[in-house]
């Protein structure tokens, strides 16, 4: 992933390069259609920007993922 990117996501949630790399490669090869698996990646990802997910979030999220409503070109989320 291009550096560019990973500055303009420290910039905007105060999260380093170096933990985001360690929370892909946590989650490298598991099925994230596994409900278990993505409750785990949705409290990762929360407790590494430092904020709380509601569990209608969580479920918002989860809802979402298994819809395929997620965006699939990260760069047009930043």
């Amino acid at each position: 992933m291009n550096d560019n990117i990973f500055d303009k996501v420290e910039k905007k949630t105060n999260v380093r390069k170096e933990d985001i790399i360690a929370l892909a490669k946590s989650v490298s090869g598991q099925d994230l259609n596994d409900e278990k698996n993505l409750r785990k990646l949705i409290k990762d990802v929360a407790k590494l920007a430092g904020k709380e997910v509601s569990k209608e979030k969580e479920e918002s999220i989860i809802r979402a993922v298994k819809k395929d409503k997620v965006p699939k070109d990260f760069k047009n989320m930043l």
